[in-house]
């Protein structure tokens, strides 16, 4: 190393050492951290000095095993399984572009010492999953979080993915932003839009040219339906999709063997009943009538829609256009 620091330093330089190089299964010698004390800072002390500095950092708190093979830090903010659960999150998160990811993964590897970014390397790489182009992301965040704070409207350019498989815009909204939710692995904003007088649920990451606006928010209480404020897990359960049409109570038969898979989708809250044929159960749940359209022809081979009546008919009107498409 060229430059050499004074030996004052030698305390954080230990430390920093101890977090880089050391585990339960790596302890660190103290001729070890001479060694590295040298080569990565050049501070040469002796031996002696280095146990009062372990001894020192003990006594602020720092949590250091110290045995006969040697020094490790036994503590960190986060487990290793922990940071691995986080980076697969990180991985799985279309609504992240592939470069923050991967800037976000390395930064969640710093939270460990080496030894967990060299496992980290058997993990699929950021290039194998599929991401979203639009860097906007974090920006438009922080900037709904800013015009929540100061209740005011936001404004931004809406836009959708074309044959050229990038992002064309499709409108313009401008909108009362009140929540941010994370909903079957896709960031979404809960917003109040005042043109058309209902509830939106827009894709964070379709959005572009955000900014905020003058006209001041209209109070999530105002909005009909939300006047006590918003229950996410009702929200959740009830919207499969995040559609925004009005939620009402919605009975069909299924075949008893995806009740695990109806319970995944609608939560706890949903009501099962017996049913006289013993291969099927009755459920009802509360939810939207275009989100169950489109959920019951996902599972149109196990699940009959009983009631409401239009929704019935409107399952029966797309079976028979289906239909047509595949004589």
């Amino acid at each position: 190393m060229d430059n050499f620091e004074p030996k004052k330093l030698a305390l954080l330089r230990i430390w920093q050492i101890l977090w880089e190089h050391s585990d339960d299964t790596h302890p660190l010698t103290q001729e070890e951290i001479a060694h590295h004390l040298q080569k990565d800072y050049g501070i040469i002390i002796e031996r002696k000095a280095i146990g009062r500095n372990l001894s020192l950092l003990k006594e602020a708190g720092a949590e250091i095993c110290s045995s006969r093979e040697g020094s490790f830090l036994s503590c960190r903010d986060f487990e290793d399984s922990e940071l691995q659960l986080l980076i697969d999150g990180v991985l799985s998160s279309k609504h992240i572009t592939a470069k923050q990811s991967a800037d976000l993964i390395d930064r969640l590897c710093k939270l460990s010492n080496k030894y967990f970014r060299s496992h980290v390397k058997n993990i699929c790489s950021v290039g194998d999953w599929s991401k979203t182009d639009n860097p906007a992301l974090f920006y438009n965040i922080e900037l709904i979080d800013t015009a929540i704070e100061k209740k005011r409207r936001i404004g931004y350019d809406y836009n959708k993915f074309g044959t050229d498989k990038k992002l064309h815009k499709s409108s313009h909204q401008e909108v009362t932003p009140y929540q941010m939710l994370l909903h079957n692995q896709r960031y979404y904003l809960m917003a109040y839009c005042e043109y058309w007088g209902h509830i939106v649920f827009h894709r964070l990451d379709r959005m572009t040219n955000m900014c905020l606006i003058e006209e001041k928010a209209t109070p999530l209480s105002k909005v009909p339906g939300y006047e006590t404020g918003l229950n996410y897990k009702k929200l959740a359960s009830s919207m499969p999709y995040m559609y925004s049409d009005k939620q009402v109570r919605i009975t069909f038969l299924a075949d008893s063997t995806i009740v695990d898979q109806i319970v995944d989708w609608f939560g706890k809250d949903v009501r099962f009943a017996k049913c006289a044929d013993q291969g099927k159960v009755e459920a009802s749940v509360t939810a939207s009538v275009q989100a169950m359209q489109h959920w019951a022809m996902q599972y149109i081979d196990h699940v009959e829609i009983i009631s409401p009546p239009n929704l019935r008919e409107a399952i029966l009107q797309s079976l028979k256009s289906a239909l047509k498409k595949y004589k």
